[in-house]
């Protein structure tokens, strides 16, 4: 008797067809649409298939009992069914977003991300030193964005409104006590730290997590480079002065360092200026930062430290003879920060910062010494529970021992406060979907100067109107005590407090990005004071008030026009305030109603180099006219400054480069000083209040030495 194979097979073992198991079912995605080639099969097995056109699969396997069961697709997160293997059948599978792609929403309602490592970057890391009103400063160039205000004879960030103390700077996280390099009236000061070291950086003008305190306006933060792409260096050679730069490699560790001396009495020679120098000034600054991996974790050292020296005499039209004014200045500042991953989807944080800074200041016969002891220890843990929710909370506590002498032929005091806050925070970041995203947090601080405690809700969300476009709301209570110049002489004072109410839109897409924000602050608690200039007799009080409002926009666009890149941003600004000595609620001298800069940078290949150009303008600033009746009554006339620049490769790692501020020397007036008394007529006669120079000219040749030959300082240019 014949027997077919397939009939022998099926007497013999008849268990290969008996155990087959068909696993099946529909893939479809949030909005119950079927989905298309939809990855689906058996974990450890090499049984699966594609879902068809209409979302079905199917397929069979030889597997039995418990299984798991995996379905993946691009944009969305995996999906996985653990079960009895007999029971997949006529499966209904709903795929969610993947919440982790770069199409979703993220909030960014009063923030702006510079570096490569944001979603949505509106400055590049080059930006921030390649503007040609920088002078290699970045302060200058956040100066060229939306709700920063032109006060050019101050160099400070101010921001909506509020004055420069009311900013803040963090260093990866640690705060800065001495951001800014004293200097004297209507000579601008700069940051005292280089860009060189940084590689990120997140501006906000507004409305902050509550990770960050004690800035009633914004906060800056900066972050030290991670890890170095290679041993390099950098030596520059400028009209004032030198820098010299290294960076060293090891195994899980690297040293970069910066060092750099300024002398401005060669070009003062040169091209003098409207003050009667005595000692033109003069720093010495170095940096450095060392990071150590430690198995997960990474730890990173950063110190840094300046001397500065002056001696002028300035146009007083009080003191025919003028006002001899002499600096002193010696700050340093170190921080250490340990980030580590740890089980479970945690994350640890903890630093510490240090401050010292020593200020002599001579004034006619006043003489004035300043001493400032300031820490800020942290600790922060963070959890990832899913890529839907994420909890931060941490503590912080902020320390400042603070002492003036002041003397003078008549009158001799000791001054000072110490200075010590307690802070909690946590937050949560909930993303509902690749449209809706919400933060929550809240921030309690507890002053032991004041007695008293402050509790800062915060909340913001954003929603995604389109692939390349978002809608973001933000609220936030913000506190402030007041600075170093009221504390020394009263502290029987309160926390200063304002409100913010921002509403956002933001398109990018093809490299171009728009952004518009309107926003509103209300002002309570501001310190007031009954005299011009406070003193140990003065009265100070929580009496003032007042409110920021207004609209910023801006648009970046490097894509239309072949080898440009460009910028332009505009602000208004409607704001009032009774604060200091003011009688009443008045529009501030600090403040412009209408800011715009337009930076354009033009790369020219047949040349080897890029030409840059700025232009900032202003309206007029208030000032009081003691000639006619009112307070902060009258303006100034309206501010303009076009700045440009010129970076030529000499060959691959050599660079000139040269700069021109105001070139077309626009004669801009800062503002008016008084007489004292009237005249015989009653009138009171003024000066203008001139820029020290109306142009300021710069010169660098850069060389970098570099191990794979082709980097260049143009990136920091």
């Amino acid at each position: 008797m014949k027997i077919s194979v397939s009939a022998f097979l099926l007497f013999i073992f008849p268990s290969i067809l008996l155990s087959q198991n068909l696993v099946s079912g529909t893939v479809l995605d949030n909005k119950g649409i079927p989905v298309l080639g939809a990855n689906v099969y058996l974990e450890g097995t090499y049984d699966g298939s594609t879902s068809e056109e209409n979302g079905k699969f199917s397929f069979e396997t030889s597997e039995t009992g418990t299984q798991t069961l995996t379905i993946s697709y691009v944009s969305f997160e995996p999906f996985t069914l653990v079960d009895d293997v007999s029971k997949m059948k006529n499966l209904k599978i709903t795929l969610r977003e993947d919440v982790n792609s770069l199409e979703t929403v993220t909030i960014s309602a009063g923030s702006f991300s510079a570096g490569d490592n944001s979603k949505i970057s509106v400055l590049k890391p080059l930006d921030i030193v390649t503007t040609a009103s920088a002078l290699g400063d970045f302060v200058g160039a956040l100066q060229t964005l939306p709700g920063t205000t032109t006060v050019a004879e101050d160099g400070r960030l101010f921001v909506r409104g509020g004055d420069a103390g009311e900013t803040q700077i963090f260093i990866d996280g640690i705060r800065v006590f001495t951001p800014y390099s004293p200097t004297t009236n209507n000579v601008p000061t700069r940051g005292r730290y280089s860009p060189f070291l940084f590689d990120g950086i997140t501006f906000s003008t507004g409305g902050y997590s509550a990770e960050y305190g004690q800035a009633l306006s914004s906060v800056l933060l900066l972050n030290t480079i991670d890890e170095p792409t290679q041993e390099k260096t950098d030596i520059g050679i400028m009209s004032v002065g030198g820098a010299l730069g290294h960076t060293e490699k090891w195994d899980k560790s690297s040293l970069s360092i910066n060092a750099s001396y300024i002398n401005l009495a060669p070009y003062t020679a040169l091209l003098p200026d409207r003050n009667d120098w005595q000692k033109p000034f003069e720093t010495a600054s170095g940096e450095a930062v060392f990071r150590q991996k430690i198995g997960d974790g990474l730890l990173k050292l950063y110190g840094a430290f300046d001397t500065s020296d002056f001696e002028l005499t300035q146009e007083d039209i009080n003191q025919p003879e003028g006002t001899r004014f002499k600096l002193n200045n010696q700050n340093f500042y170190t921080n250490a920060s340990y980030t580590k991953m740890l089980e479970n989807d945690w994350t640890f944080f903890g630093g510490g910062s240090y401050t010292f800074g020593k200020t002599k200041v001579g004034i006619d016969e006043a003489n004035i010494k300043d001493i400032e002891n300031s820490a800020h220890l942290k600790l922060k843990l963070k959890k990832r529970f899913s890529n839907r929710f994420k909890l931060n909370f941490g503590a912080e506590q902020f320390l400042t021992d603070f002492n003036e002498d002041y003397d003078e032929p008549n009158f001799a005091a000791q001054l000072g406060y110490n200075n010590n806050i307690s802070a909690a925070f946590t937050e949560a970041d909930i993303i509902f979907s690749r449209k809706f995203a919400l933060k929550l947090g809240i921030r309690g601080e507890y002053s032991e100067l004041f007695k008293e405690f402050t509790v800062s809700p915060r909340v913001s969300f954003a929603y995604k109107t389109g692939k390349s476009s978002q809608f973001s709301l933000a609220y936030g209570d913000f506190f402030q005590q007041p600075e170093s110049e009221v504390l020394k002489f009263s502290n029987n004072l309160e926390t200063q407090h304002t409100q913010h109410y921002i509403m956002n839109y933001q398109y990018s897409a093809n490299n171009r990005i728009f952004r518009a924000e309107v926003y509103r602050k209300q002002y309570t608690n501001l310190v007031t004071y009954n005299d011009e200039f406070p003193d140990i007799n003065t009265t100070f009080t929580n009496n003032g008030d007042g409110f920021a409002q207004g609209l910023d926009l801006f648009w970046r666009d490097n894509e239309t026009l072949k080898n440009i890149d460009y910028w332009v941003s505009y602000s208004y600004l409607d704001t009032e305030r009774k604060y200091k000595n003011y009688p009443f609620e008045a529009t501030p001298s600090f403040a412009n109603t209408h800011n715009l800069s337009v930076v354009g940078k033009y790369w020219i290949n047949d040349w080897k180099s890029q030409i840059g150009f700025s232009y900032q303008y202003g309206s007029g600033r208030t000032y009081t006219d003691l000639n006619k009746p009112g307070f902060l009554q009258d303006k100034t006339r309206d501010y303009n400054s076009v700045s440009l620049n010129w970076a030529y490769l000499l060959s691959q790692q050599k660079i000139l480069y040269v700069s021109v501020n105001n070139v077309f020397a626009f004669k801009n007036v800062n503002g008016y000083q008084y007489a004292n008394a009237p005249d015989v007529n009653g009138n009171f006669a003024r000066r203008e209040l001139l820029p020290a120079a109306d142009q300021f000219f710069f010169v660098g040749f850069f060389w970098t030495i570099s191990d794979d030959g082709k980097d260049n300082q143009l990136d920091n240019l």
